[in-house]
């Protein structure tokens, strides 16, 4: 019969010599090169020699090493693998412990999978300070999966009537955060920050509580005197303002063009889906005008950006276009607020179809019927509509206000 229970506590603690010291019943004491102690329960399973650490020996005792040995006998007796039951009883606890995800701790996570595909550098920023402002104070560090409708509301109804805009985004985010907790299985059932058929129900409509703000823009027929002003002053960041205007463009779409986007010879300039507001490319027929001040501007090396800035290799920053409007005396205005001068002068001063119009200012089309009907681009016809403002811009200031109406061929 094997020896049991060779070691004492007095053995334990005066054993200095690495490797490992039997205590009988395949409980061994391990002691390391460093001199460190620790637990091992050492059997044979399946025909496969397996060890099982019980813990060092500073903090379990021997009596504890041997009843956890004697109920790892145990469990081997009823056919149990206990180092694999432990296993998986580890697994299962922080399996359990990943469900108790922390709603701050999931946005976190939302926000990390998603920001390599947002367009705008700036969209994770915007996330994480509303975020931080608005919902976390309330139940950032609560379980994701204890987010209810009331805390959706102490979030989001005191700025609804103040801040809608903010307030709506915060409302949108929340939404988004909770699907992605759903679809980790963190949490369960109805997502309580939607909008349609719930928070609808106990929130006031938007329209109801906040004007819609317009970007300032400038009457059409002062269009004239403007571009006069414009084209006098020195610089790359007056050619863009000017080049946005004639194309109709937003901001980031103008400064953020390459040269692998312009056609000069062809006249055209095919800005790619995923720098566009709609994720749809969006191809821009060039006026006369337009190509003769993009054929002017200054390049540089190793630079494929059309309105290079002040940092080698960058194009302008977005404020660039804002700050020309400042030196120009015209904080009133906006470079957005030009493709409403557009849409205005196109309006009432030509007989362009409603369609074409939107379609040069790269509009998401809602009724069906005329998507429909505007399967293709019509670039032909909207090569004349820009040509035809590019020309209106170009006329002479004297004669803004007495303006004969383009009768656009379509």
């Amino acid at each position: 019969m094997r020896a049991i229970n060779k070691l004492s506590a007095a053995k334990v603690n005066a054993i200095s010599k690495p490797g490992l010291h039997a205590d009988g019943l395949n409980l061994y004491l391990q002691v390391g090169p460093t001199g460190t102690k620790s637990w091992l329960f050492r059997y044979m399973k399946d025909g496969k020699a397996k060890s099982m650490g019980f813990g060092p020996a500073h903090t379990v005792p021997l009596a504890m090493a041997r009843e956890k040995a004697a109920e790892a006998r145990r469990r081997l007796l009823e056919g149990v693998d206990p180092l694999e039951e432990r296993n998986a009883i580890r697994m299962a606890r922080s399996a359990e412990a990943a469900k108790v995800m922390t709603f701050r701790q999931c946005a976190d996570a939302y926000i990390r999978a998603h920001r390599s595909g947002w367009k705008n550098i700036k969209h994770a920023g915007q996330w994480e300070s509303t975020l931080e402002t608005y919902v976390y104070p309330k139940f950032g560090d609560l379980p994701v999966a204890a987010v209810d409708v009331g805390l959706v509301l102490k979030a989001i109804e005191p700025i609804w009537a103040e801040k809608t805009e903010t307030a709506s985004r915060v409302r949108g985010r929340i939404e988004s955060i909770l699907d992605w907790a759903t679809a980790r299985g963190l949490r369960f059932g109805d997502n309580p920050a939607r909008w349609r058929g719930h928070l609808d129900n106990l929130l006031p409509k938007r329209s109801k509580v906040a004007k819609v703000k317009h970007h300032p823009a400038l009457p059409y027929a002062e269009m004239s005197a403007f571009m006069a002003g414009l084209r006098g002053m020195e610089g790359v960041s007056p050619k863009a303002l000017e080049f946005a205007i004639l194309t109709a463009t937003r901001t980031g779409e103008t400064v953020g063009a390459s040269w692998s986007e312009v056609d000069l010879a062809a006249g055209m300039w095919t800005i790619p889906g995923d720098r566009m507001k709609a994720g749809k490319e969006h191809r821009v027929p060039l006026s006369k005008r337009a190509v003769e001040l993009l054929s002017a501007l200054p390049r540089e090396a190793d630079n494929d950006f059309v309105f290079i800035g002040d940092r080698k290799g960058k194009p302008l920053s977005n404020m660039a276009l804002l700050m020309t409007l400042r030196r120009m005396g015209r904080d009133d205005l906006t470079t957005h607020g030009f493709r409403s001068t557009f849409r205005d002068w196109a309006a009432e001063m030509t007989a362009y179809p409603n369609e074409l119009v939107e379609m040069a200012l790269a509009h998401t089309i809602s009724d069906k019927t005329e998507a429909a009907y505007r399967r293709g681009d019509m670039v032909e016809k909207r090569r004349r509509l820009m040509q035809d403002w590019s020309d209106f811009c170009a006329r002479p200031a004297a004669s803004a206000d007495n303006v004969t109406p383009i009768r656009g061929g379509v």
